[in-house]
């Protein structure tokens, strides 16, 4: 059974205009009374509805975070520093995982904008959705380009993907090659793949780009094109453009008897800390994650509080390259 305000009320001994009073911190009222308020809210657990508060043009003092998946180390750990930066400095968050599917990032934009939330990270990629060149509320985006005044935060992937193949020019690769993503989508992740193009071309060396479409992101598919690329390609240098594909190729290395580094040097990117923890090993390219969503949250609460402030188009954090045994 749903308890309601007139619960509370009742428990209290006070009009429901009085509760809604406490609750929304309007008007004078006796501290005698805020806690009998407050103790029958414990009592009877009750919660007060942020949402139908900001309907009556009160803040939710909630923030929308849209990202593809926190499976992945990566977004998981961005979105868990967001959620607590988020709460301590007031805001309650409300995680959308977009499972690389337009349709769900979609819905999950009209519900956050029907809920009236107060600002939105959105850190997917999917493409063709309009909504975000119509929506007349606050976001920040995280790597991708969604719409004309919308900013974006990101790391250098440009750097990182040159840095990442100079690293392994520098342990002896002449064959380098890269496994990238689709790079259908507008975000400047793409930056990571010029990165490497321009390096190998500086070096005279030949381009050898593997990408791997969405509809390969099936574990199996996955492992059964990396095998195919180990098996028929004469390379000695692999950059991956995540640190899990890295992970993959290193396990099908083994069980093809690949010798890592000696017969092929591979660095992988992200660097998160589930990755410097637990497989220290590898040779990757690390994002700043602290960084990254310090300058997300300032920038939305910005937005929010200060919606006529102009804010920059662009903001880039550097990356290094975290060196393990790989390379």
């Amino acid at each position: 059974m749903t308890v309601k305000l007139t619960d509370v009320a009742k428990v209290a001994g006070v009009s429901p205009t009085t509760v809604s009073r406490v609750i929304n911190h309007y008007g004078s009222l006796s501290q005698k009374t805020i806690d009998k308020v407050h103790a029958a809210m414990e009592e009877l657990n009750y919660q007060p509805n942020s949402l139908a508060r900001s309907l009556q043009g009160k803040q939710a003092q909630l923030i929308g975070l849209i990202f593809p998946t926190v499976a992945n180390p990566f977004f998981g750990e961005l979105v868990e520093q967001l959620e607590t930066k988020f709460f301590e400095r007031g805001y309650k968050s409300i995680l959308c995982n977009s499972a690389n599917n337009k349709e769900k990032e979609r819905n999950y934009l009209n519900m956050l904008m029907a809920n009236k939330v107060d600002g939105i990270v959105a850190g997917a990629h999917n493409l063709g959705i309009k909504e975000y060149q119509q929506m007349d509320l606050p976001i920040v985006s995280f790597d991708r380009l969604l719409a004309e005044g919308i900013p974006i935060v990101g790391s250098d992937n440009y750097h990182g993907g040159y840095a990442a193949t100079e690293n392994l020019f520098f342990h002896g690769a002449q064959n380098i090659a890269i496994i990238t993503g689709s790079n259908a989508s507008d975000s400047p992740t793409n930056d990571r793949l010029q990165g490497y193009l321009d390096f190998v071309q500086e070096k005279n060396l030949t381009a050898k780009v593997f990408r791997f479409e969405s509809f390969e992101h099936t574990l199996t598919l996955k492992n059964m094109r990396i095998q195919e690329i180990l098996k028929q390609e004469a390379i000695d240098g692999l950059v991956c453009t995540d640190d899990l594909t890295a992970l993959l190729v290193i396990d099908n290395c083994q069980q093809l008897g690949i010798k890592i580094p000696e017969q092929l040097k591979i660095i992988g990117y992200d660097g998160t800390q589930f990755i410097q923890n637990y497989y220290s090993q590898l040779t990757t390219v690390e994002q700043p994650i602290g960084e990254l969503s310090d300058l997300l949250v300032d920038l939305l609460l910005q937005r929010i509080t200060q919606p006529d402030k102009k804010l920059a188009p662009r903001y880039t954090l550097p990356t290094k390259v975290l060196q393990g045994k790989t390379s």
